[in-house]
């Protein structure tokens, strides 16, 4: 049975309980980290409605802060004057922008390889975007296609203008997670729950497997299993039919959220959090 605003509101007064920190391997795979933030003095569900709410006019609001306006005139200006794909990808504040905007904001220190592998021409079977284990690359490089049209996808005013949105929204779902932990994950599960028709689609997503395995108390170790263990973890809880019902939904995100706000003492916060919200979503273009 679902709780009612009231008596989640009353949850809110407990101390944030301590927690293990989370390891590299298992950071990696669920996009955490480990850090000592203090128990939001927020309550979630209330900054989760305010945040669909508000969310268009926030990331408006977030697109004209200082720090976010400069990166984008400097993507822009880079993008209207690139002669070459080499020379736009070599920019390091078109990289910023670029790969934020497209899920990829880990990748950033990893110049060499973005580049390769945006460059990489995918009709090409043995190109680097179709072999390397990280599946984001293919999409975003198939996406722009440099391989093949050079500058003139990204050069379209059209496509600059979604990037640019991109880019602030990521920026804005930052925002959120720094004040409520888990915040955007909450966001982007709550519009993609009705699509989850399988299990392997909550466990090959690291925001699905971030909330189910949060909300269910299933451990992070549990990476460690076989995939039928994981997915046994998984079903003998949960009813995946149950997110085709609106209420359910609402009911689950509530339960991970009250779950991240409590273990808020050694909050599992993710550097990469927004970034997969923009993967999960697909692509900006």
């Amino acid at each position: 049975m679902s709780m009612t605003l009231s008596e989640i509101s009353s949850m809110f007064g407990a101390s944030a309980s301590s927690g293990s920190t989370t390891s590299g391997l298992l950071g990696a795979l669920y996009g955490y980290t480990s850090t000592n933030s203090s128990k939001s003095s927020v309550n979630p569900i209330t900054a989760l409605n305010s945040a669909e709410r508000n969310q268009t006019q926030d990331i408006a609001a977030t697109a004209a802060e200082p720090a976010v306006a400069r990166a984008v005139n400097a993507f822009n200006t880079a993008v209207a004057k690139a002669t070459s794909v080499q020379q736009l990808l070599s920019n390091p504040a078109v990289m910023q922008v670029l790969l934020t905007a497209n899920g990829l904001a880990d990748q950033i220190p990893y110049t060499a390889l973005a580049r390769k592998a945006l460059m990489s021409d995918t009709t090409k079977s043995n190109s680097l975007a179709n072999t390397l284990r990280d599946t984001r690359w293919k999409p975003v490089a198939q996406t722009y296609n440099f391989a093949n049209k050079g500058l003139s996808i990204i050069q379209n005013p059209g496509v600059i203008g979604t990037i640019d949105n991109a880019y602030a929204e990521v920026s804005w779902r930052k925002s959120l997670d720094a004040a409520t932990p888990g915040l955007s994950n909450a966001l982007t599960f709550r519009a993609k729950a009705s699509g989850i028709t399988l299990v392997d689609q909550i466990l090959g997503d690291p925001i699905m497997r971030s909330v189910v395995t949060t909300a269910l108390g299933i451990p992070l170790q549990i990476a460690f299993q076989p995939l039928l263990a994981q997915e046994k973890a998984i079903t003998s809880q949960l009813d995946i039919t149950q997110f085709q019902k609106p209420h359910f939904v609402d009911s689950f995100v509530q339960r991970y959220l009250i779950t991240m706000n409590t273990n808020a003492g050694t909050s599992t916060t993710t550097p990469s959090l927004a970034s997969l919200a923009v993967q999960a979503l697909g692509l900006v273009v």
